[in-house]
């Protein structure tokens, strides 16, 4: 049986879960919190001698919690040629929106708040609400001239919110259904 032992990190370290592992010499540790560091933990061993242990908590960042949910997003979601996939990037100044079939991997339709007549149109400014409207009415008028009126969409991995929800409202209002 293994015994537990808890480890207060105590000045914003993590607290730590140690498991005595009586097949193993070393102890297995989890991590409670979330927060980078590195944290010297001082275990009593049970025949009496003091371990001194350099224990460091990994947490993903950002950019990995966000190719997580996408991943997740993108099993369930795949562009067939009857309906493609409408699939969304937001970064901090602008907005991409493409319409691409999975099957034969190709884009069919692309846009983006970087399309010099869209640009102007929003007199420069690429990075609100209105803007992402403006690019999913784009989209939408596009896939009209390629006859195409369903997609599935694709909010990879963003939270749909804010500017992700404007585009796709907008799309649904130039008659694209999803």
């Amino acid at each position: 049986m293994s015994k537990m032992h808890h480890i207060d990190g105590g000045m914003g370290a993590p607290d730590l879960q140690a498991r005595e592992s009586p097949s193993r010499p070393f102890w297995v540790f989890t991590h409670r919190s979330l927060t980078h560091s590195l944290t010297r933990a001082l275990l009593t061993h049970p025949a009496g001698r003091t371990l001194t242990l350099d224990v460091t908590c990994k947490v993903p960042t950002r950019r990995e919690q966000l190719a997580k949910r996408h991943k997740r997003v993108r099993n369930t979601v795949e562009g067939t040629p009857e309906r493609p996939r409408l699939a969304v990037f937001r970064s901090n100044n602008h907005m991409y929106a493409q319409v691409i079939d999975d099957v034969s991997q190709s884009t069919l339709v692309m846009t983006s708040t970087l399309n010099k007549e869209l640009k102007a149109s929003l007199n420069g400014v690429t990075n609100n609400a209105e803007a992402a409207a403006a690019v999913g009415r784009a989209v939408a008028e596009m896939c009209k001239e390629k006859k195409i009126e369903q997609v599935c969409f694709d909010r990879g991995g963003f939270q749909y919110h804010g500017r992700v929800k404007a585009l796709a409202e907008a799309a649904r209002e130039g008659g694209l259904s999803f």
